[in-house]
């Protein structure tokens, strides 16, 4: 069994709210504000309860490599990205984000998957040389977040990584850039620290300017910008192919991995059979949809919710993953909320290679069914 999180040193900060069971602030008593914070300002959020692996060892990469679907044989050091684990039948089954820094590869996951990755990892080890290790007691993850977060990390006297998934080290640990959340203009840059320096650190970037915002801020922003998020926005049976996934977390040129099948078949032969997209909601209900809320059109359910958020801006909005017959005439409810997918979602994005094979096969099967 997952141990409980342990509850984070940060909630001691003013204004703090912990949701029952949680380990870090949803919010500092402005969920709104703190959303325009790091919209448009810099803003600390507190993420230690994501879990953390470490694996060092001479083999680390080629083993990573052969286990995701990402390509880390040749990942550089000082570098990141993004991989996921899937199951023999191409269904997502972790994801992760990487950094590769003076010969170990750091993962972190999703809170309360980390054991299981690792008693996965464990299994693989073989007789290579790697030893992977959950390291959540010791390790935690924030975020600055937002487009003066640069100006903060400056005056904080930290590195200021520049391009998506550079990694440049800490006294101990790491900063990492990720891609921007929000609009695109929320720039994000992760911290994994030691956990006993966490108030330390966190005390040092709230001088140089940073203000704390919770959770909810952050997710409000991370679903504008559909970035999804495993368990909530995936189900048992999501494939790569209907995710950003299959862009931020799969090499699609590289062989030879558990439920690379899958992933090759749909993108270069036919379609996933959803898509995930951004739901606008008509936010008449002052309760939000659970995630796994059904997408009913008429009587017909055609997919289901994963995160809902209140945002300062849009609305009420959820991201969805629905069949991909689901157009911008199709009308859809959420429970009792009328919802529309937003239109930039709507848009075919199959490439011409992609489709000039799929023009080969339609014509194979009606030459065999001609027979």
């Amino acid at each position: 069994m997952t141990a409980a999180p342990r509850p984070s040193p940060l909630l001691t900060l003013p204004g703090a709210v912990m949701e029952e069971g949680g380990a870090v602030a949803v919010h500092y008593g402005d969920p709104l504000p703190e959303q325009r914070l790091l919209a448009e300002g810099a803003g600390l959020v507190d993420r230690s309860d994501r879990d953390v692996l470490a694996v060092p060892g001479a083999d680390r990469l080629s083993w990573l490599h052969n286990l995701t679907s990402q390509h880390l044989e040749r990942l550089a050091d000082g570098t990141g990205t993004e991989a996921l684990v899937l199951s023999p039948h191409g269904h997502v089954e972790h994801h992760l984000v990487l950094a590769d820094l003076g010969g170990t590869t750091w993962i972190d996951v999703e809170p309360g998957t980390g054991d299981d990755l690792h008693d996965f990892l464990q299994k693989m080890r073989f007789m290579l040389r790697v030893e992977p290790a959950k390291v959540t007691e010791a390790w935690a993850v924030v975020s600055l977040v937002g487009p003066k977060g640069t100006e903060v990390l400056e005056a904080a006297g930290l590195p200021v990584p520049t391009s998506p998934y550079e990694v440049q080290a800490l006294a101990a640990g790491f900063v990492r850039r990720m891609p921007a959340i929000g609009d695109g203009g929320a720039a994000v840059v992760d911290l994994v620290i030691p956990r006993a320096e966490l108030r330390g650190v966190a005390d040092r970037l709230l001088a140089a300017g940073a203000k704390p915002a919770g959770g909810q801020a952050y997710e409000a922003l991370r679903v504008e910008a559909r970035r999804p998020r495993l368990g909530l926005d995936s189900d048992h049976r999501t494939i790569p192919n209907e995710l950003q996934w299959l862009r931020t977390a799969v090499h699609l040129d590289k062989g030879c991995y558990r439920g690379q099948e899958t992933v090759a078949r749909v993108h270069n032969l036919g379609r996933p059979p959803r898509r995930l997209v951004l739901l606008h909601l008509d936010g008449v209900s002052e309760v939000l949809a659970e995630p796994g809320t059904p997408v009913q059109a008429g009587a017909r359910e055609v997919g289901r919710v994963g995160s809902v958020v209140r945002h300062h801006e849009l609305g009420v909005i959820a991201l969805a993953l629905v069949k991909r017959n689901v157009g911008a005439d199709t009308a859809i409810k959420v429970g009792d909320a009328v919802a529309a997918v937003d239109p930039e979602d709507l848009v075919d994005d199959t490439t011409e290679a992609q489709e000039a094979a799929r023009e080969r096969v339609r014509a194979v099967r009606s030459a065999t069914i001609g027979r």
